[in-house]
């Protein structure tokens, strides 16, 4: 690594002995940063084997600020993540809703709690994470105190580029905030990592899904919290019971139904409010699996809201969204009405599902992001109504 021009101002990284938070360490110490490594414990259920995972990653991180000389500390939100995270989500879920945790957990646990311990307890000037994102502010190169507004910035590594996940994130920490591999890519980042003696986090297992499930079936973890209820499979064409099933909460919108002697495999199109029933239809390309809008709430604008946004009836924002981290962005138009904004998509897409969040760009640019609260008759509804 080249030498670099050091500096004295104090930052908390949040640590979780990976390689991407390892090697954002390395960047910030070599910028003259005072590091401090925070791992937060959010979970601490054990696996199916017998061990708690969140155990072993702080050992990681604790091995990553021993390796560096860095100051580590802990902290624990289980409670805090469980009021704030955890209890929504099986709540969205008991009422039919998808809903994503790792944007819940960045709002709520890492951009709320975690900032504010970092700047009231330990009286750090940044607070900094291994997302692979960008800020307007850099901070990595120079200080700055002024209250102008910042923007969240697309990572320079498209394919793994997270600003989906912060979408909720508050402006006041946004302002404080670095992201050391903005500007790296995964494969930059392992090699920095093999360079510097953290080769053992390079070939480190990713983690993928949601972290409070580990390693057990989704349905096996959340019937521990949610009651069986109930329902039928419901052809959408024929009106005809398929099956049954012991609760809407174990499908989501375009997941596939094992309905046993049927010519193709069925998928799941809509799930009822007042009811269990599922309605499901036969192949991924079947009409009713598509939709060309879907309605949301108000959304969280990360910075100002769009003047177009900023009062009902007062115009429409062109910009691209995305409702799932690794799909790829598509073009829409949104409207506001009172306390709703309708979100009209410019091709059809498949699989929204009420309570997954929507983010907005323009450009490199996140805008803010909102949960989806319905979406519009699909295009089989539609299409059948115009054949009527």
């Amino acid at each position: 690594m080249h030498l670099l021009k050091k500096c004295s101002r104090k930052v908390a990284l949040g640590i979780s002995g990976g390689v991407d938070s390892a090697v954002s360490a390395l960047l910030l110490k070599e910028k003259g940063f005072e590091v401090i490594g925070v791992f937060m414990k959010n979970w601490d259920q054990l696996e199916e084997q017998g061990y708690c995972k969140s155990d072993i990653d702080e050992e990681d991180a604790k091995w990553v600020c021993n390796k560096l000389g860095i100051q580590f500390r802990a902290v624990n939100y289980v409670k805090e993540y469980w009021n704030s995270v955890f209890s929504e989500i099986v709540q969205q879920y008991c009422n039919g809703f998808t809903p994503n945790p790792d944007i819940l957990c960045n709002k709520h646990i890492k951009f709320g709690k975690f900032y504010d311990y970092a700047r009231n307890v330990l009286d750090c000037d940044y607070i900094a994470t291994g997302h692979y994102a960008n800020s307007s502010r850099d901070l990595m190169n120079q200080s700055s105190d002024d209250d102008r507004t910042v923007h969240l910035l697309k990572a320079k590594d498209q394919r793994k580029d997270q600003t989906f996940f912060l979408c909720n994130i508050a402006q006041n920490a946004l302002k404080r905030t670095i992201f050391p591999l903005g500007n790296y890519t995964k494969q930059q980042v392992k090699d920095i990592a093999v360079k510097n003696s953290l080769k053992r986090l390079a070939s480190r297992k990713e983690s993928m899904g949601i972290c409070f499930v580990g390693s057990r079936s989704f349905k096996t973890f959340i019937s521990e919290y949610i009651h069986p209820s109930s329902g039928s499979f419901i052809d959408i064409e024929s009106g005809k019971v398929l099956g049954k099933h012991n609760g809407r909460h174990n499908y989501t919108i375009g997941q596939r139904c094992n309905l046993p002697g049927t010519p193709k495999p069925y998928y799941v199109v809509q799930k009822l409010t007042d009811s269990q029933d599922v309605y499901v239809a036969m192949g991924r390309d079947h009409k009713a699996m598509f939709s060309n809008y879907f309605i949301t709430g108000l959304a969280h604008w990360i910075s100002d809201a769009p003047k177009q946004l900023e009062r009902p009836g007062n115009g429409v924002l062109e910009c691209e969204f995305r409702f799932q981290h690794r799909h790829p962005l598509r073009k829409c138009t949104v409207m506001r009405a009172d306390t709703k904004m309708i979100v009209n998509v410019v091709d059809e897409v498949s699989s929204i599902a009420p309570g997954q969040c929507a983010a907005f760009y323009l450009g490199d640019r996140c805008l803010g992001g909102v949960v989806i609260s319905d979406f519009g008759p699909n295009n089989y509804i539609l299409q059948s109504r115009i054949i009527e």
